[in-house]
């Protein structure tokens, strides 16, 4: 008779169930978008089969290594991010736990005025939803690929804070040997001084002249001030990134910028959707936000529930008189004002929302990669043109001179030569420095291991 009731009762909910709002299917596509548009090979670089790319390595400056070891280990970004990661995956399992029973115990001592025991209450019961249709399942799913968004999430910030420790590196560098520019100006204006303080005194040329080349000096020395300040500034930076106080007495000693690695090996386009932590998160919460959906689906159909209650309030008199209650129960939701069938339809929005994200993650991907690559062309081509305006300038500031003592020029032409080979040598270690970088972008839109 129980058995007929219990059928019936089945029966008659998955006959409500058909007569409920259904959502409709809202599956993300996970694919498909994304690899129709991504070519067989870069336009910007030629067709290689790519590897793992260990482009820390590839500098061969064993200090770099120190460096971002140190920032990998005591970095307070990536140390909160890794806490972040521990709590998600945490979440995770707590969600998990609601697909097991739950069992409660509740004993209880009575005494009498003798301090003696005089019963004992032992109460227990037992609650379980048993997950037939994996509205549960799907919930912890959900969970579980946000708790891997979460990690890649901190893989991509982990990439992020090696290449920027390295970048503040080359920076410091740069700085560094702009100073070392500045400070030769500096002493080249003071000979220039003194060649037109000695002409002056001699009624070879006018006041007028002086002032400028002494304008001038003060000039370069504002320069030199501010170039002392940016590689202070960066060593500060770059303390920040290593978790340790901001000093800025970090100091490098090199002579020149280091020259670019061999290009590395860029693989094909759709590699990168496996090598870039960024992409893999988008990935994971699209297919959390399909698992949420899922779920919300499945809200509608009727929820079994398993409930067991017993025990006895005079266990210690008479064991025999505990008692024990088992039963089944489901519930099938009939009206909510709308609540389950919004929360499906926010779901497809968060499912929408989710796809184009991770597609646009995609091409922002793409992009980054080919404007890597194509920028290295021309600031190789700008570091070659600007390498030759070094050596012209050089030679002109020399000849400058040359022709200023002879008389045959002015002093605004001496100093302009001045000016003019100064930018030359700094505007050439710029676009070094912006070499530097646009490979570390390009090692990040690669995704490559550290």
């Amino acid at each position: 008779m129980r058995e007929r009731k219990t059928l019936s009762l089945l029966g008659l909910s998955f006959l409500l169930c058909s007569c409920n709002d259904m959502a409709i299917q809202h599956e993300g596509d996970t694919s498909g978008a994304v690899h129709n548009v991504a070519p067989e090979k870069w336009i910007n670089a030629p067709q290689r089969v790519g590897e793992d790319i260990a482009w820390l390595e590839s500098f061969h400056n064993p200090m770099l290594v120190r460096l971002v070891q140190n920032a990998l280990t005591e970095n307070f970004t990536l140390k909160t991010m890794m806490a972040n990661t521990k709590a998600a995956r945490q979440l995770a399992t707590l969600s998990g736990a609601q697909r097991l029973p739950t069992v409660a115990l509740s004993p209880s001592v009575q005494l009498n005025d003798s301090t003696k025991p005089h019963s004992l209450d032992v109460f227990s019961s037992v609650s379980w939803e048993i997950d037939i249709w994996g509205r549960l399942r799907a919930a912890q799913e959900a969970a579980e690929n946000q708790a891997q968004a979460t990690l890649e999430d901190w893989q991509a910030l982990r990439l992020s804070l090696a290449a920027h420790t390295v970048q503040n590196y080359f920076e410091l560098l740069e700085a560094t040997l702009q100073v070392g520019v500045v400070e030769q100006s500096v002493v080249d204006r003071k000979k220039i001084v003194e060649l037109v303080r000695g002409r002056y005194e001699r009624g070879l040329t006018n006041g007028l002249d002086l002032r400028l080349v002494l304008t001038d000096l003060e000039n370069a020395n504002a320069q030199l001030a501010s170039a002392k300040n940016q590689v202070q500034r960066i060593a500060m930076r770059l303390d920040v990134l290593l978790g340790q106080y901001p000093l800025g007495n970090m100091t490098v000693n090199a002579t020149e910028l280091p020259a670019l690695p061999t290009m590395i090996d860029t693989g094909i386009p759709a590699q990168i959707l496996e090598r870039r932590p960024d992409i893999k998160a988008a990935f994971s919460r699209l297919q959390a936000a399909n698992a949420n959906l899922r779920s919300a689906q499945k809200a509608l159909l009727p929820r079994l529930t398993l409930t067991a209650q017993g025990g006895s309030a005079q266990l210690l008199s008479d064991p025999r008189l505990a008692a024990w209650h088992l039963a089944l129960g489901m519930v099938q939701p009939l009206f909510t004002g709308g609540r389950l069938t919004g929360e499906i339809h926010l779901s497809e929005h968060y499912v929408d929302s989710a796809q184009y994200q991770y597609q646009q993650t995609v091409l922002v991907a793409f992009q980054e990669v080919e404007q890597s690559l194509a920028s290295e062309k021309w600031l190789s081509q700008e570091a070659i043109a600007l390498k030759g305006a070094v050596e012209q300038t050089e030679a002109s500031r020399d000849l400058a001179v040359y022709s200023y003592q002879q008389g045959l020029i002015q002093i605004l032409t001496l100093l302009d030569s001045y000016r003019s080979t100064l930018n030359a040598q700094s505007q050439y270690l710029a676009v070094r420095l912006e070499l530097l970088r646009n490979r570390l972008n390009l090692y990040l839109a690669l995704g490559g291991a550290i």
